[in-house]
């Protein structure tokens, strides 16, 4: 079970609201009740996990999107389309995996109308990580997949560069964590096709292993 990462915060954290111990569905249903950091002020809803509750493989993203925020669930919006698709050619099911983000709460700037995605900060990550440990524990999955960095910082610490270990699986306080980029990247990459196979190979590569 992998243990709270370090990083100092100002955020009470989420551990007071999490029922240490107990299955998913009391999980879920205490998440939406957290106010361990700032974020839950402004955003609509808590955005728990979903998926196969045990389930052999678990990814891990950044934290909800504006779709997300509005629908409550997770991968939603055009980053959870990308991957539906990406998970279909890497041959992995998405109805076998068990989908999370590291933060649970939409954090958004808005500019008139529009909410902007912004990426958590990292007190936020590690007030968040109460809930990512015990989905962990309920999930039991054999291979964790952190897509991006903040994913990969949240399991592995805030050192972890993903750039060095793109596509790699690591062990980390007894869990087998692969990593690779966050589907959003490949959405907004300069040369699509090319990002997108290669986001595919890693799925690919990461599954096998």
């Amino acid at each position: 079970m992998p243990s709270s990462p370090t990083g100092r915060t100002k955020n009470a954290g989420a551990a007071q609201f999490v029922p240490e111990g107990e299955d998913w569905a009391a999980l879920r249903a205490a998440s939406a009740g957290c106010r361990g950091c700032e974020l839950y002020r402004d955003a609509t809803q808590t955005v728990f996990g979903e998926g196969p509750v045990p389930a052999r493989l678990m990814l891990v993203g950044e934290c909800p999107g504006d779709r997300e925020d509005t629908e409550g669930h997770v991968f939603v919006g055009p980053a959870g389309r990308l991957l539906d698709k990406a998970l279909a050619d890497a041959g992995v099911e998405r109805d076998k995996t068990y989908l999370t983000n590291a933060v649970k709460h939409f954090r958004f700037t808005a500019r008139g109308k529009r909410r902007i995605h912004e990426t958590p900060r990292r007190g936020e990550v590690v007030a968040c990580f109460p809930w990512l440990r015990e989905e962990i524990r309920v999930v039991r999955p054999e291979l964790v997949i952190a897509l991006g960095a903040v994913a990969a910082k949240a399991l592995l610490g805030p050192s972890f560069k993903l750039t060095e270990h793109r596509g790699e699986v690591l062990e980390h306080d007894g869990l087998r964590v692969g990593v690779t980029v966050h589907p959003s990247s490949v959405v907004r990459a300069e040369n699509f096709t090319e990002a997108y196979e290669k986001f595919v190979a890693d799925l690919v590569a990461l599954k096998k292993s």
